[in-house]
């Protein structure tokens, strides 16, 4: 098993910048990538980004590319969303997940998820 913890959400005004942390424990040598998703009200979770844990290779949703950035810190198992240039239709709660699953980045199943973390953009 993998426990996931976020932390960083919060309030910030349209064109303000957020940064979110997820830390893993339990077994999280078999953690091959991790990945934000997020959830607006109303609406279904849908994917932001992903790292692969071993190499740190990245891939970005489109409505978030060139503006959230994904890391990673493997010696303190921790994934980080810098958030940049939000909008306000970035608002949502932001879900960590991890998968123990060898699978491409473009690949959106996970099988461990976090309590999520909300992130409101005022405009």
């Amino acid at each position: 098993q993998v426990q996931l913890v976020e932390s960083g959400g919060g309030l910030v005004q349209a064109g303000g910048s957020l940064s979110l942390s997820c830390t893993a424990s339990g077994r999280t040598f078999r953690v091959y990538a991790m990945a934000w998703f997020r959830q607006a009200p109303g609406k279904e979770r849908e994917f932001a980004a992903a790292i692969n844990w071993s190499d740190g290779s990245t891939y970005y949703a489109d409505p978030v590319k060139g503006r959230f950035t994904i890391s990673r810190d493997n010696a303190k198992n921790t994934v980080y969303l810098q958030m940049n240039s939000l909008k306000p239709e970035d608002t949502a709660v932001y879900y960590c997940a991890a998968r123990n699953v060898f699978l491409g980045l473009s690949r959106t199943t996970y099988n461990y998820w976090g309590q999520g973390t909300q992130v409101t953009v005022s405009s």
